[in-house]
C-alpha cells in the first residue's frame, strides 16, 4: 500500500509527521509512505488574530479537501487545533499516547512567574492561556503574538523599535518537546494552574470514512486509556459548544480509582471563567454532562 500523509510545512507538523510516519513503518514495513506538505488559509495570513481569521478549520480546510479528492489518503494534525467532528466523509483514527500535556513559559531574563516585576510583558494568542495568566498575575500585560515556534521565540528575543520588548511567551510544552527545544523553558505550568486545551499533546490522525484499511491499521496503535482520556476531553468540548472565539479547556486523566476530568469555560471578555473537577470510575457521557453542569451553574447560566 502507498500512503501519501498530508500535513502542514512548519517544523512542528513536519517533526509529527514524521513521528506518525516512523511509528508505522515500524509496525507496517511492507507500506510505502510519502509525506505531502500543504498550505493552509491559517499558514498564509500570519498578522489576524486567530478568532479573527475565522474557525479552528483555518488550519485544516485545505488538508481536508485534499483527503476527500483522493490526493493523500491520511493526514496529522494537532488535535487540539481540530474541530470536535470531523468533516463529512472524513474520521479520526483512535488517539495515539500524548506527549506532555501543559503549557510552558519561555522568559527572557526572568526564571519564574513569580520572578516578573509588575506590569511585564506576556505573549500569546489563545484566550484560554490569556485568562488563566491573569487569575494568576493580574498586573501582567497580554500582547497578542502568531506565528510558529521558532518564530515565536525569537519575537521574544529580537530588538524591535516599533515595538516594546516582551519578557515571556507561553507556548505548549508537547510542540517544543517534539522540536527538542526543552532548554528554552523557564517554568511549567501545572494542569491545576493552567487547564490545557482539549486533546493538547495528542496527534490527530485523520483518514476518509470509506478507507477501513488504513483505519485498522492506524488504530492498531492506539490504546485503550489514550482512547477514553480524548473521549472526556473532546466530549466536553463539543458538549459545552467551545470554539476559538471562547476561553476552553480540559484535562482527563486516568487514576487508581478511575478518571478525573479537569474542565475550564469562560465567555469571550474573560470575565466569566469557571473550572470543574469530576471524577467517576468510568470514562462516560454522564462524567462529561456533569462537568458541564458544574460549570453552567457557575457561569449562571
Amino acid at each position: 500500500m502507498h500512503i501519501k500523509v498530508g500535513t502542514r510545512g512548519s517544523k512542528l507538523a513536519l517533526a509529527q509527521t514524521n513521528y506518525v510516519v516512523d511509528r508505522l513503518k515500524a509496525a507496517y514495513p511492507e507500506n510505502e509512505y510519502e509525506i505531502v506538505v500543504i498550505t493552509t488559509k491559517g499558514d498564509i495570513d500570519l498578522t489576524k488574530p486567530l478568532d479573527a481569521i475565522g474557525s479552528k478549520g483555518v488550519f485544516v480546510n485545505e488538508i481536508e479537501e485534499a483527503l476527500l479528492a483522493g490526493d493523500i489518503q491520511m493526514a496529522v494534525h494537532s488535535m487540539k487545533d481540530m474541530p470536535d467532528t470531523a468533516k463529512e466523509g472524513l474520521v479520526f483514527a483512535d488517539a495515539w499516547e500524548r506527549e506532555d500535556p501543559r503549557d510552558v513559559l519561555i522568559l527572557k531574563k526572568y526564571k519564574t512567574l513569580k520572578d516578573l516585576p509588575h506590569g511585564a510583558k506576556i505573549a500569546t494568542g489563545s484566550k484560554r492561556r490569556s485568562y488563566q495568566l491573569l487569575k494568576l498575575r493580574p498586573d501582567i500585560q497580554i500582547c497578542p503574538i502568531r506565528g510558529n515556534i521558532d518564530s515565536r521565540i525569537r519575537k521574544l528575543y529580537e530588538e524591535n523599535p516599533k515595538q516594546e520588548p516582551l519578557d515571556g511567551i507561553i507556548l505548549a510544552a508537547a510542540g517544543l518537546h517534539r522540536l527538542g527545544l526543552e532548554a528554552n523553558i523557564s517554568e511549567y505550568f501545572s494542569v491545576e494552574d493552567m487547564v490545557p486545551a482539549p486533546a493538547q499533546g495528542r496527534l490527530a490522525i485523520e483518514i476518509a470514512q470509506y478507507n477501513h484499511e488504513l483505519l485498522d491499521i492506524v488504530n492498531a496503535i492506539s490504546d485503550e486509556e489514550s482512547r477514553q482520556e480524548v473521549f472526556l476531553e473532546r466530549g466536553f468540548l463539543k458538549a459545552i459548544g467551545g470554539d476559538c472565539h471562547l476561553p476552553v479547556g480540559a484535562y482527563a486523566k486516568k487514576t487508581a480509582t478511575g478518571f478525573k476530568l479537569r474542565a475550564l469555560f469562560g465567555n469571550e471578555d474573560g470575565s466569566k471563567l469557571a473550572e470543574a473537577v469530576v471524577e467517576g470510575a468510568d470514562a462516560n457521557q454522564d462524567l462529561i454532562d456533569k462537568a458541564v453542569q458544574e460549570i453552567r451553574v457557575q457561569l449562571g447560566e
